[in-house]
């Protein structure tokens, strides 16, 4: 008998209170207790950061604590305003507020008014249609295909929302491997691990701003220090609902699913950095994966790149099974068509930049910015400016920069196009 089958009769109850019984049950021999010592394997599970805390239940009281204060699940109301984490906000230099009237008075806005933005007393907390939504919407298309909904915050929302992002996200680093929308990082400085590697993988998350849930921009505030009902509230200014009139659209519109709940709206001047703070442990593991293998990551919002020498050329065939898992044990999903492996013998971009010997702007981009000057100087700029900018001269400078910051050569050829231009036609 083997030491398994031993043991499952052991643990079966084979073993009776009589010696007959037990008599039967044969201890496993030397050799069968050598061969298990080989087979067992010892398994360490693995853990991120410290184990979190139970948390203790929201207490209540028969009295509305303060004003706008929510009602309990089995009676009276809940103080969610009592557990700030003042050491926290103080370490990170964030303003401090535990109710909603000290959050208006922060705001510098009416306590009604601050309910109003967050849709406090209607049902679900939406807008019943377009109309009375604090956002505009609108859609583009994507260059992959379909099209991306755009929600952009109407005047009050917009000025409550760039006051969090000027006080709040902004004092908050994310991780050093994200470089979308992050001061003092550009499309140049993700490019810059990159040059002159072997290979370079790219990933793309799927849905990338509406992946972001309500619940998850709840979790960012509570960890800065903030009090549950002020993190609630923080989440309720930064993201957004569908109207009840697009829901019911919903049902012969699949474009409108993946907004159908609360989350991140695209538009919106706070949506950035939460995604970057959302995303802070997805960096951290990815980095950490990557440093295993030696290779190099960054992200540019939902742009996911690696790169490597020969080594990791050859353990891409386990790398990106194990990339994938952690994407989706963070709760996000990859855009598997948008997946690429680019080798040292072909054109290598990231974000835009040609890396394959030094960052560097494409041929095809230059010579579109160049013909766009050019034009400009034989029929005027009215006759180019297809896309409506308010400032096109302001516009086409902007992109002269850009080049400037990879091949400044080639943007004094473009500045000389530029000073040629007369505004006047």
């Amino acid at each position: 008998m083997g030491l398994f089958d031993w043991l499952r009769r052991l643990f079966a109850g084979d073993r009776a209170d009589s010696p007959s019984a037990s008599s039967e049950v044969h201890a496993p021999s030397p050799s069968t207790r050598r061969r298990a010592r080989r087979r067992k394997v010892k398994l360490v599970p693995l853990r991120f950061g410290a184990s979190p805390k139970p948390r203790p239940p929201a207490p209540t009281s028969t009295r509305p604590p303060y004003r706008f204060s929510r009602p309990g699940i089995a009676g009276g109301w809940l103080d969610l305003g009592g557990d700030q984490d003042e050491a926290r906000l103080d370490r990170l230099g964030l303003p401090k507020f535990q109710i909603p009237e000290e959050l208006a008075r922060w705001l510098e806005i009416p306590a009604g008014q601050l309910a109003w933005l967050v849709h406090r007393f209607q049902d679900d907390e939406r807008a019943i249609d377009e109309r009375s939504s604090h956002y505009v919407y609108r859609w583009i298309a994507k260059r992959s295909g379909g099209r991306r909904l755009i929600e952009a915050p109407k005047s009050k929302l917009k000025r409550t929302q760039q006051r969090i992002l000027d006080q709040i996200l902004s004092r908050v680093p994310c991780h050093r491997a994200a470089h979308g929308f992050v001061a003092g990082r550009s499309i140049v400085s993700n490019a810059s691990p990159h040059v002159g590697k072997r290979v370079i993988l790219k990933l793309d998350l799927e849905g990338f701003y509406p992946s972001v849930s309500f619940n998850r921009v709840v979790a960012i505030f509570r960890s800065l220090g903030y009090s549950r009902e002020a993190a609630i509230w923080l989440a309720r200014l930064t993201t957004t609902a569908l109207p009840v009139s697009l829901l019911r659209e919903s049902r012969s519109n699949p474009e409108l699913v993946p907004y159908l709940r609360r989350r991140l709206p695209q538009g919106a001047p706070t949506s950035p950095a939460l995604a970057n703070l959302s995303t802070f442990s997805l960096d951290l593991r990815l980095a950490g994966l990557a440093r295993s293998f030696g290779a190099q990551y960054s992200r540019y919002a939902d742009d996911l790149t690696f790169s490597g020498d020969e080594r990791f050329l050859r353990s891409l065939a386990v790398f990106i099974p194990l990339a994938k898992k952690i994407v989706r044990g963070e709760r996000f999903t990859l855009n598997e068509k948008k997946r690429k492996v680019i080798r040292n013998n072909q054109r290598q971009i990231v974000t835009g930049v040609v890396v394959n010997s030094r960052p560097n702007i494409s041929r095809r981009d230059y010579d579109r910015i160049k013909a766009i000057l050019t034009n400009c100087v034989r029929r005027g700029p009215s006759t180019q400016n297809h896309e409506r900018h308010g400032n096109f001269a302001a516009h086409l400078l902007g992109r002269i920069a850009h080049v400037n910051q990879l091949n400044p050569a080639r943007a004094e050829k473009l500045r000389a196009l530029f000073q040629q231009i007369d505004w006047n036609r």
